[in-house]
């Protein structure tokens, strides 16, 4: 059994066991408090033990876990006043990923494993919206058509549209206005860049999951502080992630210590405006991902922006102090402090407003899975840099990383788009001259025609066909977000 993770020391050294680590939790508190530098203590503490992380890097901080720390007089004073013996510097091994394929290697995901349901949020659709959404899905998967990239789904809209008549008698009404703010909102998705999010090679969840050859968990970290200008992509793109864990990963129950650890940075952003639906199956999420040893934490600057089901299963915590400048936030103070177990010889809505940067109030899971009482405590100091790295050291950990040349390039192979493109252009209008097929009008989106088809790009393109394709009735495409929470299957 591993040994127990030093996180924090206050009248006791506050330990982080790890097989408890799997029962999810948060760090919170204001702006500039020591969220971050915490997030990083207690990655760098799971990579130790071999425990791999997926982080959110919204500001670029994060990336100096890569490299070893330096001493400084901070940190200095810090392991002093906590008495820590054998301190050393040390990096992590470090994936990096990008949405944008800018500063990491690409992470994509199809159309198809995205499904209907996320796709109405990012849509910001309505409920009838939604329901046609879902039927265009639907009619993709009864004539086997793959919805892959982006430009697939907007020609498969395009074509509901235009034949909705004949698909009325099976499917129901298609109304043109749906259809329309469906095309609109795709436009606007393509512009925050999702012609490179969406498509092939698809991301492979093992590839998140690796080890070095010391041991040491690897800590994936996707760069974020562009995706975090389109908020309703990245608390998508996140939840996405973290339903496909879900869906994949067998049952292990309560392991030794977990399989993968998963950072929500700026996680209010995940219930901004969300329907109740996805509410509920983000909740189903939560609470039964720990069984598939995968742990949630979430990282807000408000422990009261994490609705109030998920928050009671967060039991790992360290909040760091919280500013009271109105009654509102002297309720949500209150409200805050009452999130822990009571300790009589604390005031915790006072520790609250008073905690200096790198201090926090800490309550760890004890051995029985009862929260422990909570401790006012100094956070340990990361045994890794402090603050961003630079450009060239980014690229030097690119061009070494275990994915290199698995998702650098695109994969672009016949589906949707293709299919219904062939079939318009063997069967021209009959009737005006100047009509012209219906996929004349779609937008250029610059997706490749190709791309270079190495082993490991093929063997990523095979991975992510087989996560798309069944073969029950013909060929039906798989949708793996939230699957069985939703009453589906996966075919």
């Amino acid at each position: 059994m591993s040994d127990p993770l030093l996180i924090a020391v206050g009248n006791d050294p506050l330990l982080l066991l790890p097989q408890m680590a799997n029962r999810h939790g948060l760090t919170a508190g204001a702006t500039g408090t020591g969220k971050t530098v915490t997030l990083q203590v207690i990655a760098e503490s799971f990579s130790r033990i071999g425990v791999p992380v997926f982080a959110a890097d919204v500001k670029g901080d994060l990336s100096g876990i890569s490299q070893p720390g330096k001493d400084n007089p901070k940190i200095a004073d810090r392991v002093k006043k906590l008495k820590l013996e054998n301190f050393k510097f040390e990096a992590c091994p470090v994936t990096f990923w990008d949405v944008f394929g800018e500063q990491g290697h690409p992470v994509r995901t199809t159309v198809s494993e995205m499904g209907p349901l996320l796709f109405g949020r990012i849509l910001n659709l309505n409920e009838i919206q939604a329901g046609v959404l879902t039927l265009v899905f639907k009619i993709a998967d009864d004539n086997g058509l793959l919805l892959l990239d982006l430009k697939d789904l907007q020609a498969m809209v395009q074509h509901v549209g235009d034949q909705a008549r004949d698909f009325q008698t099976q499917y129901g009404n298609i109304s043109a206005a749906s259809i329309g703010a469906i095309q609109r909102g795709l436009v606007a998705f393509q512009q925050q860049g999702a012609e490179k999010f969406l498509g092939e090679p698809a991301l492979n969840l093992d590839d998140l999951m690796q080890t070095d050859s010391n041991g040491r968990g690897v800590v994936n970290i996707l760069v974020a502080d562009k995706l975090l200008a389109s908020p309703s992509l990245y608390a998508t793109f996140l939840l996405w992630l973290l339903s496909e864990l879900f869906e994949k990963l067998p049952e292990v129950g309560d392991p030794e210590k977990p399989k993968l650890v998963f950072f929500f940075d700026e996680a209010h952003l995940l219930f901004n405006d969300i329907p109740q639906l996805l509410q509920q199956r983000i909740e189903q999420v939560v609470r039964l991902i720990r069984s598939k040893g995968v742990g949630v934490y979430f990282v807000t600057q408000n422990p009261l922006d994490i609705p109030d089901v998920i928050l009671g299963q967060l039991g790992n915590r360290v909040q760091h102090a919280l500013r009271a400048f109105t009654p509102k936030d002297q309720k949500s103070v209150k409200a805050a402090a009452e999130t822990f177990r009571t300790n009589p010889k604390l005031e915790v809505v006072k520790a609250l407003m008073e905690l200096e940067v790198g201090e926090g109030l800490v309550s760890f899971l004890d051995e029985k899975g009862a929260p422990s009482v909570v401790q006012r405590a100094l956070i340990c100091p990361p045994h890794s840099q402090i603050g961003p790295i630079t450009l060239e050291q980014r690229q030097q950990l690119m061009a070494s990383s275990l994915v290199k040349g698995v998702y650098d390039q695109a994969v672009d192979r016949e589906s949707a788009y293709e299919r219904l493109k062939g079939r318009a252009e063997q069967t021209p209008s009959p009737t005006a001259v100047h009509d012209q097929p219906w996929y004349a009008n779609l937008p250029s989106l610059g997706f490749p025609s190709g791309g270079r088809r190495g082993d490991t790009v093929l063997d990523a393109m095979v991975k992510s066909a087989a996560r798309s394709v069944g073969s029950s009735v013909g060929r039906q495409i798989v949708r793996g977000v939230l699957g069985s929470l939703l009453g589906g299957s996966r075919r």
